[in-house]
């Protein structure tokens, strides 16, 4: 993609689930009563030893980064999803996993080998401190940005403790000296929700990005803000959605289940490692036409929403076949504040179909082509609150034809025009409503 924005992390695009309750201390390996585990534990510190006092980099040969290096291959190569985690790394898991992060809030693209802001967040540093749309970043501190960079590079020298103060080198139209701009950084929440809108005739419309520890509260306030608005029938746009917490997912999926309904579950490698998730919702379900938007991009905990709803008929789903991540990982803290992340579970639809490597098939399928993913992937993404001239003066092209949010319309408006002539396709259109 030519654009990544500061505000979605890296990691989070990799579409984990992680499950519930998940932190546990390792203990170290001596603590087991195994004699396997004590031979192989001592056939490595063997190993360990003669690196350490051999290798003709004895500076490379340390101790601490031999045992690192290990454990990453040690845990990396069990499968893709699992993952020895530095302290650096656990700590910026912990902030995806909750949806904030210490920084300045701004989102920023690559353009012509420079990188140049869309637009400064609401209410954050950067927005405080004067940055603007089309400011080009040229330097983080002292560090000057070149076009050998990463999106990577910037987000990590921007990011740092709330409280903490970075000065960007700015260069700006129509100034000509270059422009230093101290900012004291901040925590910035990640939204999940976004583009919550009426579409006309009664459908209300939202984008959820990710599953992370806000992502059930947004999405209610969403449903009362369409509710508010007129709201008889709802797109829920989960394309392109990596996933995030198996709690946050089943908590999106409550609102539209009776309490104690099944939604999904998990089974690792014994029988009794079986748990299921159900609704604890109170009160009455949402009963309402509804369509779920999902893609190849649409992963984990998105498919546990997506499979759930479609299990059991309470949606209509529109688009591609989903991405078929349905493995679960689990947390485990270690010591000197690293950590692990490891496979231990499949999860399963309601009706038993386990989504890893299949993914959840649509009921109408709508395929869009590379060009238009990318055009229409510009236009999800935009700065929230971008209009459509703003972003064909940004982008110099009109905002893309999205053929599968068309669809999802012509099913609604069809559904409707069915139950108005009194014939009722699933859930009317003045269904109640209960959240919690």
């Amino acid at each position: 993609m030519s654009k990544r924005f500061l505000q979605i992390l890296g990691a989070a695009l990799l579409g984990f689930t992680l499950a519930a309750g998940s932190a546990r201390l390792a203990f170290s390996l001596n603590l087991f009563p195994n004699r396997e585990l004590n031979r192989s534990a001592d056939y490595v510190k063997e190993v360990l030893r003669l690196v350490h006092e051999n290798h003709v980099e004895e500076g490379e040969a340390g101790y601490e980064r031999l045992t690192q290096e290990a454990l990453h291959g040690l845990v990396e190569s069990m499968d893709p999803h699992s993952e020895f985690l530095e302290a650096k790394d656990f700590k910026q898991l912990d902030e995806e996993m909750r949806g904030d992060f210490g920084g300045v809030g701004i989102q920023v693209e690559r353009r012509e080998k420079a990188f140049v802001v869309i637009a400064a967040m609401p209410d954050s540093p950067a927005r405080k401190a004067g940055i603007r749309r089309a400011d080009e970043v040229v330097a983080v501190d002292s560090r000057r940005l070149g076009p050998e960079d990463s999106m990577e590079t910037i987000v990590q020298l921007l990011r740092g403790e709330p409280g903490t103060r970075v000065v960007l080198h700015v260069r700006r139209k129509a100034v000509v000296a270059e422009l230093l701009i101290p900012i004291e950084r901040d925590t910035i929440r990640i939204k999940s929700v976004r583009d919550v809108r009426m579409l006309g005739n009664g459908i209300g419309y939202l984008q959820l990005s990710e599953f992370s520890d806000r992502s059930a509260e947004e999405f209610g306030k969403a449903l009362d803000t369409l509710f508010a608005g007129g709201m008889e029938s709802l797109i829920l746009d989960m394309r392109n959605n990596p996933g995030g917490l198996l709690d946050a997912a089943v908590a999106v999926a409550e609102p539209f289940f009776p309490k104690g309904q099944l939604i999904a579950y998990t089974k690792g490698r014994r029988a009794e490692d079986r748990e299921d998730f159900r609704s604890e919702l109170e009160g009455e379900p949402l009963s309402l036409p509804l369509v779920v938007l999902i893609n190849s991009g649409s992963a984990s905990a998105a498919e546990i929403v997506a499979g759930a709803l479609k299990d059991t008929g309470r949606a209509v789903l529109v688009g591609e076949r989903s991405f078929g991540k349905g493995s679960v990982q689990t947390i485990f803290k270690l010591r000197n504040g690293e950590g692990m992340r490891l496979t231990t579970a499949w999860y399963f639809t309601p009706s038993g179909v386990r989504i890893h490597g299949k993914g959840i098939e649509p009921a109408v399928e709508v395929v869009m082509s590379p060009a238009e993913d990318e055009a229409l992937w510009q236009w999800r993404v935009r700065p929230e609150g971008e209009s459509g001239e703003d972003f064909v003066q940004r982008q110099g092209k009109a905002p893309p034809v999205d053929r599968q949010l068309e669809t999802a319309l012509a099913i609604l408006k069809a559904q409707r025009l069915l139950f108005e002539r009194g014939l009722r396709v699933g859930a009317g259109p003045h269904a109640g409503r209960s959240t919690n």
